[in-house]
């Protein structure tokens, strides 16, 4: 009951967080993708529209890859307290049970067979058991996170960890 009791502030405060850090000012990103192929002999156009929210802060544009964004996956970041157990400098966490998201990431995944940085940082939200980082043992990060975190959500995370890659 206690952990319902305070799931949901936290969840609340990062959905406050995501939707009204860019009040004010134009936030719509429009992407247009003209892809053009060659199909049984004829030519093929193809055109496809995103629009994506892009949160401003400081005048920094804060929005990824796929529609994600940072300023989401900070909050996504705060509401699973990832704080408690990661070192990360862009969201004044300073845990030491896992990693520190500040530089194990880049080094990690280049030493897991140079998987993409987005991949890697995904692949151990989801299955943290996938790849032990050096001094790290199985078991310390919980495996449900890619289950009760959306795909959205999963993906404004990875965006706010790779922002935070020097």
């Amino acid at each position: 009951m206690l952990f319902v009791v305070l799931l949901f502030p936290a969840g609340f405060a990062g959905w406050a967080v995501g939707h009204y850090t860019s009040l004010g000012s134009s936030t719509t990103t429009v992407v247009h993708t003209v892809s053009i192929g060659v199909t049984s002999g004829s030519p093929t156009t193809t055109a496809a529209t995103t629009t994506s929210a892009a949160t401003t802060s400081s005048g920094t544009t804060t929005s990824a890859a796929g529609g994600a964004t940072v300023a989401a996956g900070k909050a996504v970041f705060a509401a699973n307290n990832c704080a408690g157990c990661h070192t990360f400098k862009p969201a004044n966490a300073t845990g030491t049970i896992g990693p520190n998201l500040d530089t194990a990431p880049a080094a990690d995944a280049k030493a897991d067979n140079n998987m993409e940085l987005a991949d890697f940082i995904e692949e151990s939200i989801k299955n943290p058991d996938a790849y032990i980082a050096k001094g790290y043992t199985k078991g310390i990060m919980p495996t449900t996170f890619g289950q009760s975190l959306s795909s959205k959500q999963l993906h404004d995370l990875v965006a706010f960890i790779v922002s935070g890659q020097s």
